[in-house]
């Protein structure tokens, strides 16, 4: 399947994206609501440590993008054949890869936290969730093959299918979990980790079955298990590297901006975890369009429709922005209904609400920021956007930072470095696109 730089294009791979990433955040949202029926150190507990781990499966997901990118454009190609091999070796290194960062959680980041966390209760509570989740990253990681593979090749309807069956087994053994129901032992956080790694263990069944079923497997020349052959690595590593590393500091960021605010207090945190779980919801848009971004790019070069690219992405973005703008409204006129949602106790919601009203202007800056990034991604010039991500981030923390520990700023100023973030990666990656010096470059 070639893409096309039209609107129904766009909208036909991104959709199916979107909803995948619906399921996969109402997840995340309904996890904090549950954790939030524990109290607010249980729910800061659940943004330390849930923030800590997805720090570590960003490696995985930004390598999963390399697929995509790598794999767009061979499908760009028409070479079919190439693609079978390459997702077999991105299946030898998501194995190796998982074993070194489940022995990191297990050995080193007890200690890690401990350095970082001022409060014990967090922390224990933290802790507890990570000796849970460590489990989670073989799966989690195949997973993440499959969705690299399958956007690459355009075919993102199974998307919708795959993270909806994720979703919904996560929600379920969450209430049987957490809260012990049906002869269940009751867990706490310990339950939400464990029915993540469950529900993560079940989608990559699901993933193989249908990929057996749809002779995807024969067409492409999937699990054939190859000898091991480092040509196929060098392409797939050179686009892969810098965005594993990009990902993997971006959310980095985020770790470290949370812990800047459980400086502030354990309320300021449990309210900033209320908050990144809707944030995250509302970013589904503009996540869902720049990953088709990613994909449609790398096939248009594969092509050789180098001069569609800027228009297809001026598509995206005027997409994005309309559609974010339409949700942002709930936080502006029912942020104590939203806030409610999570937590019963008054001053939480009290706290979150001035929250939601700095993350509308945040996610405007996110749908630009991440779609112009995309876009830069989506050329093969990965170590241009970690250029571009390393200077954002300084910047982001550094001025956190400063509001914080020289400005004794309250959290909703501190959440505004948010908005900083986002422009300066899209003002970066905007100056790089009109340079047009991605143009002579290969996969």
């Amino acid at each position: 399947m070639h893409a096309d730089n039209t609107y129904r294009s766009i909208w036909r791979i991104s959709y199916p994206i979107i909803i995948g990433l619906m399921a996969q955040n109402l997840m995340v949202a309904i996890d904090t609501a549950f954790l939030g029926r524990l109290g607010e150190i249980t729910l800061g507990a659940s943004a330390i440590g849930g923030i800590f781990y997805l720090c570590l499966v960003m490696l995985g997901t930004g390598f999963s993008v390399g697929i995509q990118i790598v794999v767009g454009r061979r499908n760009g190609e028409g070479k079919k054949k190439q693609i079978g091999y390459i997702f077999d070796h991105a299946i030898y290194y998501v194995i190796v890869l998982a074993v070194l960062l489940f022995l990191f959680l297990t050995y080193l980041a007890p200690a890690f936290l401990t350095w970082f966390l001022a409060s014990e209760a967090v922390l224990a509570e933290s802790l507890v969730y990570l000796e849970y989740r460590r489990f989670g990253f073989l799966f989690g990681f195949l997973i993440l093959v499959f969705n690299g593979f399958y956007v690459g090749i355009t075919r993102t309807r199974l998307l919708i299918a795959s993270t909806s069956l994720m979703a919904a087994t996560n929600i379920l053994l969450d209430y049987l979990l957490i809260f012990g129901h049906f002869g269940l032992p009751e867990m706490g956080i310990a339950g939400a980790a464990m029915a993540t790694n469950i529900a993560e263990a079940v989608t990559f069944v699901f993933f193989v079955f249908w990929s057996i079923k749809n002779k995807t497997l024969t067409h492409y020349g999937l699990f054939r298990f190859v000898r091991p052959n480092w040509v196929q690595y060098k392409p797939l590593l050179k686009v892969a590297v810098p965005v594993m590393f990009q990902y993997f500091f971006s959310f980095s960021a985020w770790f470290i901006f949370f812990m800047i605010i459980e400086q502030i207090g354990e309320t300021a945190l449990a309210a900033s975890n209320i908050t990144r779980s809707f944030y995250m919801l509302l970013m589904i848009p503009g996540l869902g369009l720049s990953s088709a971004t990613n994909s449609l790019v790398s096939n248009l070069i594969g092509q050789g429709r180098t001069s569609e690219v800027i228009p297809l992405i001026r598509k995206v973005l005027l997409l994005g922005l309309l559609a974010t703008f339409a949700l942002i409204q709930v936080n502006i006129f029912i942020p104590g209904r939203i806030a409610s949602l999570f937590t019963a106790e008054p001053h939480l919601i009290e706290a979150t609400i001035p929250l939601l009203y700095v993350i509308s202007l945040a996610l405007l800056a996110f749908t630009s920021g991440m779609i112009l990034f995309s876009g830069v991604s989506g050329t093969g010039k990965t170590m241009v956007a970690l250029i571009i991500e390393i200077i954002s981030i300084i910047i982001y923390l550094g001025s956190a930072l400063m509001l914080v520990v020289y400005f004794d700023a309250n959290t909703s100023t501190v959440w505004f470095a948010e908005v900083i973030y986002f422009s300066l990666l899209g003002l970066g990656a905007l100056a790089y696109l009109k340079s047009g010096k991605w143009k002579v470059y290969r996969v």
